[in-house]
């Protein structure tokens, strides 16, 4: 059991990213990107959740999806700050 939600994890985590790199080919801004997969991450949690509390059918199983929702907010952090230093590099162009 632990194995399948180790994969749907990986799974949750794999799609918002995508759909992530979505948002920023259409709108050309990581800051959307990082938006996108920060609503990306209440969304999943509350599916992941629900799905761990039907599978196990235990009250404690919702934080399975505290826990999908933990990592993909720790994934928008990243996107969030490689965007701010995209920014910065931008700005001031290092390349002079």
């Amino acid at each position: 059991m632990t194995k399948f939600f180790m994969i749907l994890m990986g799974l949750f985590i794999v799609t918002s990213n995508i759909f992530g790199f979505i948002s920023y080919k259409k709108m050309k801004s990581l800051y959307s990107a990082a938006f996108t997969i920060l609503l990306l991450a209440a969304l999943f949690a509350s599916i992941g959740g629900i799905l761990a509390l039907f599978i196990i059918r235990d009250p404690f199983a919702i934080f399975y999806g505290l826990q999908v929702g933990y990592y993909l907010l720790i994934n928008s952090l990243i996107v969030l700050l490689i965007a701010i230093v995209v920014s910065i590099i931008k700005k001031y162009n290092i390349e002079n």
